[in-house]
């Protein structure tokens, strides 16, 4: 397969109580259908909803592409698109209220507008003007070094045991966000460039501490290296030390002042995806992720990372659906593109009567254990399908592959147990509910061990901070 990343996902629309699905208090992607990066497309907005759309320019007038646009509320979500080609931005589906507009671009000073009201089925055109970084800016005896940020809206204060912190949410959800974050960690392709010795010393001091379990100076190393030499792995790592430690407000700083820094680079994005979904923004982490996809549509990795996302969610955004088909079509070779679409495909049902893509669904999962014969998971979910069709005989078969394929695989186990009963073969229901308990306990056990040993940052914030700013 052509990605890194080892992915493990939760499937079905029925599932044990070790899997409980559950309806996070996030709506679908609501950014689906604005603005990205080399493309506007103007939309009627939906009756009592407004747009509004305007050109990013530079000083001498000159479009920005590319840039970040925000628009922000105090009574509604913050919504972000991207420039074109012609810096060009839209906001095509805007609730009537009072906003401001900001305009963020790399090299530049940001540019924010007076603050106005749209009214209902308004439609209005607002341009903004970024002015250069350094003509706008007093010289400093840093100038010539990369533009970092201002000083940092938190302070990582010590750390403490996740064990005896719980989370947001259902365990399924707790356990989705840590596997995202350690996913998105495994996307350190190439190590830092460390031809700053100073800033490259301070990284691998950063390394050598989180080998020996000093997770606390580990981070400390990670921000002084950024600071003296602002790169994108420099800024990556740190941000990604923070979400690992289950510092999720303070990643989502690092990676969006990473993002205005380096706004090409996939990663970027797609941590400040992981932050947002550790968080527990839904909309946001899509959104992001969304993007990473678009900036690269043949890089795999934040396709992979929509699918593990979306893997607990009841109603998978449109937007990821979207993504998942074009993974397929741009990677057919690649057995989780066509798993992952037809899991968002077989999620998106409004029933178990709907059988609208049932035939695709079926004909994605069959070619992705084909074209990965130890991918237990396509077989768990064509189990899944054949039991909600009453096909019993096929369900224990599709179930025994996967168990083959991944025997540690305990929803298989426990599945397989429901359709030996309903197949009347009560004994060898017995036997495969007493080892999904038994590996149940056996994962809770080594989640829990591996929690202890991964502690959490205690932060502290000041000012106003990525959750309660708009973003």
């Amino acid at each position: 397969m052509p990605s890194n990343l080892r992915i493990e996902a939760v499937l079905g629309d029925r599932t044990p109580t070790f899997v409980l699905a559950v309806t996070l208090l996030f709506a679908s992607c609501m950014f689906q259908g604005q603005a990205v990066q080399g493309q506007v497309e103007e939309k009627s907005a939906p009756a009592g909803e407004g747009t509004l759309r305007g050109i990013v320019r530079d000083s001498r007038q000159h479009p920005v592409t590319g840039a970040i646009v925000r628009l922000h509320s105090k009574e509604a979500q913050s919504l972000t698109v991207r420039t074109d080609s012609a810096g060009a931005y839209l906001f095509s589906r805007v609730r009537q209220g009072a906003y401001t507009l900001r305009a963020e671009m790399a090299g530049y000073s940001d540019a924010t507008s007076d603050s106005f009201v749209l009214s209902q089925k308004e439609s209005r055109a607002i341009d903004l003007t970024l002015e250069s970084a350094k003509a706008s800016e007093p010289q400093n005896p840093l100038a010539g070094r990369p533009e970092f940020f201002d000083e940092p809206h938190f302070t990582v204060a010590g750390v403490t045991d996740t064990t005896n912190l719980g989370g947001h949410g259902s365990d399924t959800i707790v356990r989705s966000r840590e596997a995202l974050a350690q996913a998105t960690a495994s996307l350190k392709k190439e190590p830092p460039n460390k031809t700053d010795d100073e800033a490259g010393r301070h990284h691998l001091l950063a390394e050598a501490d989180e080998r020996r379990g000093n997770p606390l100076e580990s981070v400390r190393e990670y921000q002084r290296a950024a600071e003296l030499s602002p790169s994108e792995s420099n800024l990556f790592d740190w941000g990604v030390e923070l979400l690992m430690h289950r510092a999720a407000e303070p990643a989502i700083e690092v990676f969006t002042k990473g993002n205005r820094m380096f706004p090409h680079s996939v990663r970027m994005l797609a941590g400040l995806g992981a932050a947002w979904y550790a968080l527990g923004a839904y909309d946001q982490a899509v959104q992001r992720l969304c993007e990473a996809s678009d900036l690269n549509p043949d890089d795999p990795d934040p396709y992979l990372l929509m699918g593990k996302m979306q893997a607990v969610e009841t109603t998978p955004s449109e937007a990821v659906v979207e993504r998942l088909g074009r993974f397929t079509r741009l990677q057919p070779e690649n057995a989780l593109a066509s798993y992952y679409y037809a899991v968002s495909l077989w999620k998106r049902r409004k029933s178990p009567e709907d059988v609208a893509d049932l035939a695709q669904v079926k004909s994605l999962l069959e070619k992705a254990v084909q074209l990965d014969p130890k991918l237990g998971l396509g077989y768990l979910q064509l189990g899944v399908l054949y039991s909600e069709r009453k096909d019993f005989s096929n369900a224990i078969s599709a179930y025994q592959q996967a168990i083959a394929a991944t025997p540690r695989l305990e929803e298989a186990h426990y599945r397989l147990a429901q359709a030996y009963r309903q197949a009347g073969e009560t004994v060898k229901a017995q036997a495969e509910l007493q080892l999904y308990e038994q590996i149940s306990k056996e994962k809770e056990e080594d989640l829990e061990r591996q929690r202890h040993e991964l502690q959490q940052f205690v932060y502290q914030l000041r000012d106003q901070t990525p959750a309660s700013q708009p973003q």
